[in-house]
């Protein structure tokens, strides 16, 4: 099975660099990975030559800011660069006249959209809005569209969130348990979790496998379970219907939305 991350951060400056991220990889069988540009870094110069660096192994998702009227432009720039996708929080709108023009250059350009936002903001009409008004742009929703803090039944915000499954343009991320479950004191070994909220397998339920992908939240995820955990623990202790959901879940979904600077 061919594991890609699609959920990873790499900057010298802040979080770790890139030979950090393929160390952890080797030791995972990781073979690639998305390296996601970090919220409010706009020269997104590293991650692309990361991806230059190491052919075939990486895949880069910039990001621009969308308060400048030119971000449009600044993004074409940055996929004849090499960029495979742009991140924008569900609720971010243009100045001037056109208000979902950064949208709507995303989908000219034919790059998926890799969403960071709160449940409330995915929940939000606003937010169905755009994807619907986008049916040929891939909408990727992050961390479980932040479901990672509903963790009680009803879930009912979350659930409002997966009823955008319903679009065939959405995707969503699951991250490493460590997000969704709270460390427990005193601490357990060799799995921590004493119970796991079912949000995996209702997002699973919901758009199915094959829009449904896996990101460690490299770094950030040493904070919690640590790399290899939050990759091991979901393989075995998430409800999977069968091995064909894991291999599309932890590889060939990311594999049918990111060339790797391969195409």
């Amino acid at each position: 099975m061919v594991i890609v991350d699609t959920h990873c951060h790499a900057l010298p400056y802040w979080f770790e660099p890139v030979e950090i991220l393929l160390d952890q990889m080797a030791r995972n069988d990781v073979e690639k990975a998305v390296l996601i540009q970090i919220r409010g870094m706009y020269d997104n110069s590293y991650v692309i030559e990361c991806m230059r660096r190491f052919p075939g192994r990486f895949s880069v998702v910039a990001i621009v800011d969308t308060d400048r009227s030119d971000a449009p432009e600044s993004l074409e720039k940055w996929v004849k660069e090499g960029a495979e996708g742009v991140r924008l929080s569900p609720s971010v709108r243009s100045p001037g006249s056109d208000p979902l023009a950064i949208w709507r250059k995303a989908a000219e350009l034919g790059v998926p959209v890799s969403s960071l936002g709160s449940l409330e903001e995915f929940a939000s009409s606003e937010f169905e809005a755009v994807v619907k008004e986008f049916p040929n742009l891939n909408i990727i929703i992050e961390h479980l569209g932040g479901g990672g803090g509903d963790t009680s039944p009803p879930h009912n915000t979350y659930r409002k969130v997966l009823g955008l499954s319903q679009y065939g343009n959405t995707f969503m991320k699951i991250p490493g348990l460590g997000e969704i479950c709270p460390r427990p004191m005193p601490f357990r070994q060799p799995f921590p979790f004493e119970s796991i909220p079912p949000l995996i397998e209702m997002a699973i339920d919901a758009f199915g496998p094959s829009r449904l992908m896996w990101g460690s939240d490299f770094p950030p995820v040493a904070s919690r379970e640590g790399y290899r955990n939050a990759l091991r623990f979901p393989m075995q202790h998430v409800s999977f219907r069968s091995e064909a959901d894991k291999e599309w879940i932890f590889g060939k979904t990311a594999m049918s939305l990111w060339k790797f600077g391969e195409g």
